[in-house]
């Protein structure tokens, strides 16, 4: 998708959701928080905040990760041996290049990636 609107419709952002099954289920909060801040990084986004909760020694994660330009969030079922990723980012940041670093996070790790651009400048009503 192009934005630079010179040369085409400019999208509000890319949306990317990831599902995991394998490792990435298993980590806990602190090794989840510098994943989902290696992801923004990858991404070229700053990460303004993240804020990560445990449910139970055995039980799942769930975080975010708030950026200046937009959002990373996790859920993890560990019984499942499944983590749900949800990646957006607006601007010059990538967010297939967030989604890459965390499919890559687990080498074996069984990864499905699908995307959409948010809104772009064609669509959006005066």
């Amino acid at each position: 998708m192009s934005r630079d609107p010179s040369t085409g419709p400019v999208a509000a952002g890319r949306h990317v959701i990831i599902e995991c099954f394998g490792g990435q289920a298993d980590f806990d909060a602190a090794t989840m928080e510098a994943l989902l801040r290696q992801a923004a990084a990858a991404g070229g986004a700053c990460v303004l905040s993240c804020h990560m909760h445990r449910f139970g020694a055995d039980s799942g994660v769930t975080g975010v990760a708030l950026l200046a330009q937009s959002h990373i969030t996790v859920h993890t079922w560990p019984e499942r041996n499944y983590a749900a990723f949800d990646v957006f980012m607006c601007g010059d940041c990538d967010a297939d290049q967030a989604a890459e670093a965390i499919a890559r996070a687990v080498p074996g790790t069984r990864v499905t990636v699908r995307g959409v651009d948010r809104p772009t400048s064609a669509d959006w009503r005066d």
